[in-house]
């Protein structure tokens, strides 16, 4: 063969492959569906893999390493291998990856949100509801060789955010809420009265009070030249969660975007207003509500309930150096809310989910694997570690719980007392969680919803001017940059809308036009070749 056929069927061979190779790309190639086996076979070796998220919290990495430990004793025929991520979207940006060589890990730490995109590949995500029921091998099975949670042992709000589309794709591993970790000294110095539950009228009202100065340009509260008073860790939940407070849209079950609405603008221009005398401030601009609040520049930080072991004077994750931290009594509330009679907060905090493979008996390790986790033994371990709560009634009812609740303040490690608190409210608040409607693209639309918050709050540092038309440019400036309106025609058209390709995709596609570009050259050069003769 000449070399110009040689390279002719080089560039056509490469011009096939490669779109064979991007049909697997954002998960577009197909997988059978996942049949349970009627039994487990235990005479064959299996090798899953575990991945998880932890924030260098090395007791959280020994309670996941006994874990596996203890599920292999029980199953000594399944090997199960950990990574640890820093981050949940390093975890999604991977498994997107991945999706498109079926190199997806067996069983994952994830959230709804995320799932949702993973599930526009067919049959990648394991639909779970037959295999709750399954009599063997579901919750509470038969066969399980632990004690395993029945369904309704799950609690149903927290079981309610694993729902997409009808069907349980996960189960929840840990739960949380937000809520507000206040320097009461500080509040009750400026002449307030802490309540039990906290309006965003008084947060507002104290925290304009803390930006009074003294003639030194220093804070009349500490004496410093630093003072945030409102810090809010995820605008994101800030915004969602003054819209279901006040009874706003946001979004559709089925995933229309509803959130630029009046009431949203009426929340910008309040965030505007504060954000003007920087009596409010957020994580993405400031940096971590707790290192303020611990050295006394902070009145109120609203953070994860998970991250109580950083907040307050004796914080054992305190991350500021001792001769900043300032002492103070720390009190633990709700987040802010309109009406004090109705609170709204959400629920959120990771969940689990396992991935579809050609074989179903390694697909049924996983899922006892990911029952495990559900378990007595993992659940009340874990849950010490921050201030989450166990996602059973069958974990937060047992003797070992209760006893590690009722011994609040005992020490500044396992029973830190502002971490107890922030799980004690959880519990208190499960019937008023809530959660976000999960679809292709809800992780997006969260996006958005803080970034209008944080733009505003920019834009008042910078002295822009905020008024009717920043605000109608907002809107379309975050639409754009969020996708949301491809979102919401691809909602109403049934299509899929993956956001950005990964790496590998994107060389993928840069490749094949590489190719077609090579192939259209050569034939070209073939033509005036022929025109030349």
């Amino acid at each position: 063969m000449s070399f110009t056929k040689k390279f002719t069927a080089l560039l056509m061979s490469a011009a096939v492959a490669l779109p064979v190779l991007l049909t697997g790309c954002h998960g577009s190639r197909g997988m059978d569906p996942f049949v349970i086996p009627e039994e487990f076979d235990t005479s064959r070796n299996y090798e899953i893999t575990f991945w998880a998220k932890n924030d260098t919290n090395k007791t959280q990495t020994e309670i996941y390493g006994q874990a596996i430990e203890d599920f292999q004793t029980l199953y000594p025929n399944v090997t199960v291998n950990l990574r640890l991520y820093t981050d949940y979207s390093r975890i999604y940006n991977d498994v997107i990856t991945n999706i498109s060589t079926n190199t997806t890990p067996n069983v994952c730490i994830t959230y709804p949100d995320h799932i949702a995109t993973y599930r526009t590949g067919t049959n990648v995500v394991v639909p779970l509801d037959e295999l709750f029921a399954d009599a063997k091998y579901g919750l509470g099975g038969s066969d399980v060789r632990f004690d395993s949670p029945t369904a309704d042992e799950i609690v149903p709000q927290f079981l309610e955010e694993c729902v997409i589309d009808g069907e349980h794709y996960a189960l929840p591993f840990m739960r949380s809420t937000e809520a507000c970790y206040i320097n009461k000294t500080y509040v009750e110095a400026l002449g307030f009265t802490l309540p039990d539950v906290l309006t965003w009228d008084f947060v507002w009202e104290v925290a304009e009070a803390a930006t009074e100065k003294n003639a030194d340009g220093t804070f009349r509260i500490n004496g410093q030249n630093v003072m945030l008073p409102f810090i809010y860790k995820s605008t994101d939940n800030m915004m969602i969660q003054m819209l279901r407070q006040r009874g706003a849209d946001y979004s559709t079950d089925a995933g229309d975007i509803l959130i630029f609405n009046d009431t949203t603008e009426e929340l910008l221009y309040t965030v505007a207003e504060h954000a003007a005398t920087e009596a409010f401030t957020t994580f993405k601009i400031s940096s971590y509500p707790a290192n303020f609040l611990n050295a006394g520049q902070c009145i109120f930080a609203v953070d994860s309930t998970a991250g109580a072991t950083w907040m307050g004077t004796d914080a054992p994750l305190s991350d500021i150096s001792e001769e900043n931290l300032v002492r103070f009594e720390t009190a633990v509330r709700a987040i802010p809310q309109f009406d004090p009679d109705n609170p709204q907060m959400i629920s959120q905090g990771p969940s689990v989910c396992i991935f579809n493979k050609g074989d179903p008996q390694e697909v049924l390790a996983s899922w006892l694997f990911m029952q495990y986790l559900l378990s007595n033994e993992v659940q009340i371990a874990y849950s010490g570690t921050e201030g989450y709560v166990p996602v059973t009634s069958k974990a937060q009812n047992s003797d070992e719980y209760q006893d590690y609740l009722s011994r609040s303040g005992e020490d500044n490690e396992h029973y830190y007392s502002v971490k107890l608190d922030a799980a004690k409210l959880l519990l208190a608040h499960t019937d008023d969680t809530f959660v976000t409607p999960v679809f292709n693209g809800s992780a997006s639309l969260r996006s958005a919803a803080g970034q209008l918050i944080e733009n505003v709050t920019k834009s008042i540092r910078r002295k822009e001017t905020v008024d009717d038309a920043y605000m109608e440019k907002l809107y379309a400036d975050i639409t754009s940059l969020y996708r949301l309106d491809n979102l919401s025609s691809s909602v109403a058209s049934g299509k899929a809308d993956l956001g950005p390709l990964p790496g590998t995709s994107v060389a993928l596609l840069t490749a094949l036009g590489g190719t077609w570009v090579l192939i259209l050259a050569y034939v070209g050069w073939g033509i005036l070749k022929k025109r030349k003769k």
